[in-house]
């Protein structure tokens, strides 16, 4: 059965499509590049087709997906993010950093300044601060409050942001590049930021634990390598990823650590240990974001294949497998409370999914 919904599309101010600014080159990762091809690929079509994403007009009924409760129609959209409280949706596209009502979608503002797409956003952990990596190889701190943009990060690295994250406490700021590193940023100090070295191809994902002694960074490499952030010096790497590795998350607890990859795979590690606890697999192509549900017993994964699915942490079984998206998956994220999780694709929609019902129909 399916739903009847309005689609909501901007009602803001016009953009056009992306293209690099005058004299700024393309930041594109050596070695592997298949971290960049679906959006590499969505860009030319979008350009040639002069396709704009932004229409203004009557909103548009559509028919969603079973269990979906909300659909947001954008340009391509690489990374979703909810504030601490819930209220906020944070949205990376090609076209920039957009903040949406978390439940009705509606769009509150809209954040200008990088010069490329979007690669990642997050929020501070208590919601004050909101973080954006472009492609622009700059890293943006906002206001979520005002819109304003407080501080630019423009030096450190010499390619593509395509992950940020910020410490528990929110005094420190990760990134990972695709030019191999990873950067912490020491925001509420004066200390010369840290540069992590050791990655051999883009890193992809940069995760913390949530006690805050640990961070993990998946690269292209095929690893994944846990770092000390008091020493700010490499644990120990994780090698049993036979592909380029997309994405990484610490549970909850911070006793499992997931990573997916291209093969296509996620692996669950015991983060104490860097012992594999067991491989979960269904998708049918690379794995490009997971996320634990808050009480941490069920683990969230989109996919290139175009579904999201849903596993038991503790059995590994997959719960149930969603169909919506036309596009690969780049995002998945849980509301703070469980509920929702929202889903962001190259298809250029946002889907909310009511978790309840959907993992009810099993």
């Amino acid at each position: 059965m399916r739903a009847s919904l309005v689609l909501l599309k901007n009602i803001g101010r016009k953009l056009p499509p992306f293209s690099n600014p005058e004299g700024v080159q393309s930041s594109l990762p050596q070695g592997d590049l298949s971290f960049f091809f679906p959006l590499l690929a969505l860009a030319l079509l979008t350009l040639t087709l002069g396709f704009v994403a932004w229409a203004e007009g009557a909103p548009t009924t559509v028919s969603l997906p079973e269990g979906a409760i909300a659909c947001l129609e954008l340009g391509w959209i690489t990374c979703v993010a909810y504030s601490p409280d819930g209220k906020l949706l944070a949205v990376g596209t090609s076209l920039g950093v957009e903040l949406r009502d978390a439940e009705s979608l509606e769009l509150l503002a809209v954040l200008t300044g990088h010069r490329g797409p979007v690669l990642s956003v997050a929020f501070s952990p208590d919601g004050r601060l909101l973080a954006s990596g472009s492609r622009d190889r700059t890293i943006r701190v906002w206001d979520p409050a005002t819109g304003e943009n407080l501080r630019i990060l423009d030096w450190g690295h010499s390619d593509a942001i395509t992950a940020v994250v910020f410490y528990p406490d929110g005094k420190i700021l990760a990134s990972g590049s695709a030019d191999a590193t990873v950067i912490l940023w020491y925001l509420a100090e004066g200390r010369v930021p840290s540069i992590l070295t050791g990655h051999r191809d883009a890193v992809t994902s940069v995760a913390f634990s949530p006690d805050g002694k640990v961070l993990a960074s998946g690269s292209l490499d095929h690893t994944v390598k846990l770092w000390s952030v008091a020493k700010a010096q490499e644990l120990r790497t994780l090698e049993g990823s036979r592909d380029p590795v997309h994405c990484v998350a610490f549970s909850p607890d911070g006793k499992i650590l997931a990573v997916g990859a291209r093969d296509p795979a996620i692996r669950l590690w015991e983060a104490a240990t860097g012992r594999q606890i067991r491989v979960l697999t269904g998708h049918t192509d690379a794995v490009r974001s997971v996320a634990f549900s808050p009480d941490g017993k069920i683990l969230a994964s989109g996919s290139s294949d175009r579904t999201i699915k849903f596993w038991d942490v503790a059995t590994g079984a997959e719960l149930r497998t969603l169909t919506g998206h036309t596009d690969p998956v780049f995002s998945v994220a849980f509301s703070p409370d469980g509920k929702v999780l929202a889903s962001g694709s190259l298809d250029g929609t946002i889907l909310l999914w009511d978790v309840a019902a959907v993992l009810g129909k099993q």
